[in-house]
Formats: C-alpha cells, structure tokens, sequence
C-alpha cells in the first residue's frame, strides 16, 4: 500500500504516507448501494465518489526504490527431496554469480545490494531469482529443527532493492521469537511478484491470486523441512494480507495474522481457505485505516479486517504506523511472536 506524501520506509513496504493511500503478488521454484433517501442516482452517486476516493491512491506519485533490468542467472534448480543446506550453498554461489554479473553490466546499486545479502557466507536462501525485480526465500534459524516457523508475507513494492528492510523485520521477529523459544525459525518469503505501489495493479488482486497459488504448496514443502510436528504461522502485512487471503493452507499452519491490511477481498475471516485461527491488528497510527473499505468492481478489498464484524481474534498492536509492526521494543512485534508461539497475546481495550 502506499500514498500521497511518502514520510518513511519499513521492512516490507517501499513507503507510507499520512492521507491518500492506496493498497500494498507469482511465486517461484516451482458496493456500495444506494439508500432509500437517494434511490438509484444517489446510489450513481455514491458509487462515482467511492470509485474516485480509490483511484485517488494511486494518482499522486511515490518515490519505491527500484533498478534498471540487471542481468542475472537462472534460478538453481531442485529436486523435491533435496535438503535445507544444499539448497542454501546452491543458492549462496547462485548470488555470488549475480554479482558479479550485475557488476559486469555496470549495475553496481544491484551488484551492491547483492552481496549484501550474503556477505557472511552463510546466508540461507532456500530460493533465489536475481532477475528484474527478483524474488528471494530466506531462512533465519535452524529449519530442520524447529517447531514454531513463522512465514512472512510482504506487501508492496518489496524487491530485491528493498530487501533489507524486509529482511530486518524479519530478524528482528526471529530475535524476538528466541527470547521465549530456542526451537524458531522465520522464513521471509519474497517468492512473489509484489504489485508496484503506485499502480493500480495494487488496488486488485491479480497479483495476489497467482502468489496465493505459489504460497500453499511452499507451505507444504516446508512442513516437511522443518522438526515434525512443526507448527507455522503466516504474517501477512499490507498486500500480503491479500496473498494470504487467498492461500489454501494444511493442518500444520495454525494461525493467519492480517496486519496493515487493506482488506482481503472476503466478508470474513469464515470465508478465508483456512482452517487456522485468523488474526487482525493495526497500529494506532496506521494511515491504512483511513483506506475504503469497499469493492467496485474489481478494485478495493471489501471488509476492514480489524472490524468485529469480520471475526477475526484481535490483536493489540499498539501506537505504531504502517512501518513500525516489526521493529524491535513495540508492542506489535511482542504481539506478532506471542501468536506465533502458540500463547495468548495482549489484545486491544474493549475486546475481551
């Protein structure tokens, strides 16, 4: 999702603004009726100002950190069975190799931004794509030994140019998750062509339907990676809230966490393809709560998830904004590992 005015970045959105604001999809490896008062005209009517308060969202620029097409190799590619540390070491010198192709292409921004991603040589990417926007899968902890796995689900304009912001949320969620269980890991799964924020690809959920299909069976290859009986939680922020919406999940993902949504396209957390507890928070300050929560056609996203009326468990995520759900010391991040652990997290005043 994104907007008007950008005021600042975070670990899986290219930026956020305080007023307009809009919404924020392939994987790899692999209404508003009219009243009595004003009958159809005013149902005309109301319809044409919802229509434009969307298209308002993408209308006014925002600045998303991107490159110009860098040359990169293929994917490496994988046989079903094939383990954690070979698809690691595979996909280390896979990186390796698109470095030193993007410097030869004169790319240093992307070549620079590479090896960032695996300068200690031990960086665990169980997928990798280096071409165009780029896709990555990352694991941080030990996959085959733990029993509580939180998947991360980005939104917007997360590309390998913005990957470290993804990246720190999610070893922030990771460090978190060890302070009250040694046995975690957390998969930051960038295994999808997000939607750009301004566009109005954001405003549907095209991108999110072919994502969605890429995400389930990821799902199920990763059951079978980890610890048996591992249970796993997905953390779906902003767009990725559509993905996840949209995601068939096994009996081994336990709970759905909608943060900084925009909506999911359902009327509630019943019709999701899930039969895992659905959570949904935002933050005090998120400007994604002033986005319409309607559908015109094929654009917008329907029902407020945090609205009682979708029935999902809150949350409390405390005073934070659109980019604060992940950082270190809030109450969103203390929320968002509580769930994955499998205890009862705070939830919001009023709620019991």
């Amino acid at each position: 999702m994104a907007t008007g005015t950008a005021r600042a970045t975070d670990a899986t959105e290219a930026a956020e603004a305080p007023e307009q604001v809009g919404s924020g999809g392939a994987g790899f490896e692999s209404g508003f009726g009219s009243g009595r008062a004003g009958g159809a005209r005013g149902g005309r009517l109301r319809r044409t100002l919802l229509a434009s308060l969307v298209a308002a969202a993408v209308i006014v620029p925002v600045s998303a950190a991107a490159s110009a097409e860098a040359p990169a190799p293929a994917p490496a590619v994988f046989t079903e069975d094939a383990s954690p540390q070979s698809r690691y070491a595979a996909n280390r010198d896979n990186i390796a190799e698109a470095v030193r192709m993007a410097q030869d292409a004169d790319r240093s921004g992307r070549a620079g931004r590479l090896r960032a991603m695996a300068t200690t040589g031990t960086a665990q990417f169980l997928a990798f794509d280096g071409r165009g926007r780029g896709r990555a899968v990352e694991v941080f902890g030990e996959l085959e030994t733990a029993d509580r796995i939180a998947v991360l689900v980005p939104g917007s304009d997360t590309t390998l140019d913005t990957y470290e912001r993804f990246r720190s949320g999610a070893v922030a969620l990771q460090q978190r998750l060890r302070a009250g269980h040694a046995r975690t890991a957390v998969v930051a799964w960038l295994g999808y062509d997000t939607p750009g924020t301004v566009s109005t690809t954001v405003l549907t959920a095209s991108r999110a339907e072919g994502a969605a299909g890429e995400l389930g069976p990821f799902l199920d290859r990763l059951r079978d990676m980890a610890a048996p009986g591992a249970r796993l939680s997905l953390l779906c922020h902003s767009y990725g809230s559509v993905v996840c919406a949209r995601t068939v999940t096994g009996a081994a993902v336990g709970d759905v966490v909608l943060f900084g949504s925009p909506g999911t396209g359902a009327g509630s957390a019943r019709e999701l393809p899930t039969s895992a507890r659905v959570w949904a928070g935002r933050g005090g300050a998120d400007w994604i709560a002033d986005v319409p929560h309607v559908r015109l056609g094929g654009l917008g996203f329907g029902t407020d998830p945090v609205d009682p009326a979708f029935g999902a468990l809150p949350f409390a995520a405390g005073s934070g904004g659109h980019s604060d759900y992940l950082k270190p010391g809030t109450r969103s991040l203390d929320a968002l590992a509580a769930i994955v652990l499998g205890s009862a997290p705070a939830q919001e005043a009023g709620h019991a």
